[in-house]
């Protein structure tokens, strides 16, 4: 797969998620009449914790993509080295995914604290 097919799928799945999001917390959108009567406004903190979480996903999968396909291609180049390169892919690759987790915590914990 050439590097720009890469780049396309990478931004499908962006749009995805984004789409995604506003699918599921849409209803909390919906809902602000509701909130407001009850005496607040909690929709703008979900429509943030919603764009939030859409735009962790995007960055973690555009880390992760990057990652990948430069161990790919150092392999690829070099298979003799392939322990050596997977090796050092895995640190930066694990401490991305734990970053993106915090982050859709925190997001959640947003959500959540705000009610």
């Amino acid at each position: 797969m050439t590097r720009s097919g890469l780049l396309r799928g990478a931004k499908m799945t962006g749009v995805l998620a984004v789409a995604a999001a506003a699918v599921v917390f849409s209803p909390v959108v919906h809902a602000q009449e509701a909130a407001a009567a009850a005496g607040g406004s909690n929709a703008i903190a979900f429509f943030g914790a919603a764009l939030g979480l859409g735009m962790i996903v995007i960055g973690a999968g555009l880390g992760i993509g990057k990652l990948a396909a430069a161990a790919a291609e150092g392999i690829a180049r070099q298979p003799s080295a392939a322990a050596q390169i997977t090796g050092a892919v895995n640190l930066p690759l694990f401490l991305l995914e734990g970053v993106a987790i915090l982050a859709e915590v925190f997001a959640l914990l947003i959500v959540l604290m705000k009610n």
